[in-house]
């Protein structure tokens, strides 16, 4: 049977999923679009509860589970980005605790600090899943993980990511435990450049906000470091930044 109508239960459900943040945590699941973020979040292990599929668009082997299958006409009233591939999957959420992170021995974290847009945080995500960060941190978080501007941006990069909500005090405490060399990046404090820290070894590297960069808790509390720049401009978008460092550390323990 194909839904044709846009006033079927299940069209109605899964378009509030979509729109509202708050009835998507209360269901604990979470919506995802295209091919490659349904292929990474099967990959790694996610629970799929059903996709929705117009087989006028998708045109790849049905996954396995509960299908829906959507006029495309009903497909592009409930995609959310404007390229559409003709799939959309349900999922379970997961909550990940920072206290079962097992770091190894050379292990890089990035830390960002009250992040409040959903494409930064993808873009961030995006990031560190290509220059092999092992975790990123997100500290007292304004962004649901799960929004899906979140998935598209990070192209589904955080389905294999290690990502970890908490606060300032529990993961200063999680560093000093496990021996993480901690740098800092306080545009107003006494610096050294990036290029000259040692990133080989086990690190975290910590990110404020655009607007005010790190609160004061972190001030003291690890060694600062910027990014050189020669232009007029004294600072970078947030997920640029982390770009850097992270290309930053693998130059480095490529070396």
């Amino acid at each position: 049977m194909i839904i044709e109508s846009a006033q079927n239960e299940k069209i109605k459900y899964i378009t509030r999923l979509i729109t509202d943040n708050r009835f998507r945590k209360k269901e604990d699941i979470f919506v995802v679009e295209g091919k490659q973020e349904n292929k990474r979040a099967l990959k790694f292990g996610f629970d799929a509860q059903e996709f929705y599929i117009a087989e006028g668009i998708f045109n790849e082997s049905l996954p396995e589970g509960k299908i829906h299958l959507v006029t495309d006409k009903i497909y592009d009233k409930i995609a959310y980005r404007g390229s559409s591939e003709g799939i959309i999957g349900i999922y379970k959420t997961k909550n990940f605790d920072l206290k079962d992170f097992k770091p190894k021995e050379n292990s890089s974290i990035i830390i960002v600090e009250s992040i409040e847009k959903p494409g930064n945080l993808g873009a961030i995500l995006r990031s560190c899943e290509a220059f092999g960060i092992d975790a990123l941190i997100v500290t007292d978080s304004k962004v649901d993980f799960y929004n899906p501007n979140v998935i598209r941006s990070s192209v589904g990069c955080l389905f294999g990511m290690n990502i970890f909500s908490s606060s300032n005090e529990e993961t200063f405490k999680y560093l000093k435990e496990n021996d993480y060399q901690i740098f800092t990046t306080i545009m107003d404090q006494d610096f050294e450049n990036i290029q000259t820290r040692n990133l080989k070894e086990k690190s975290a590297i910590l990110f404020g906000t655009e607007h005010s960069g790190l609160t004061d808790f972190w001030i003291g509390k690890g060694k600062n470091t910027i990014i050189p720049m020669s232009g007029s401009i004294d600072s970078l978008n947030l997920s640029n930044a982390v770009a850097i460092y992270g290309y930053e550390i693998l130059r480095q323990k490529m070396e």
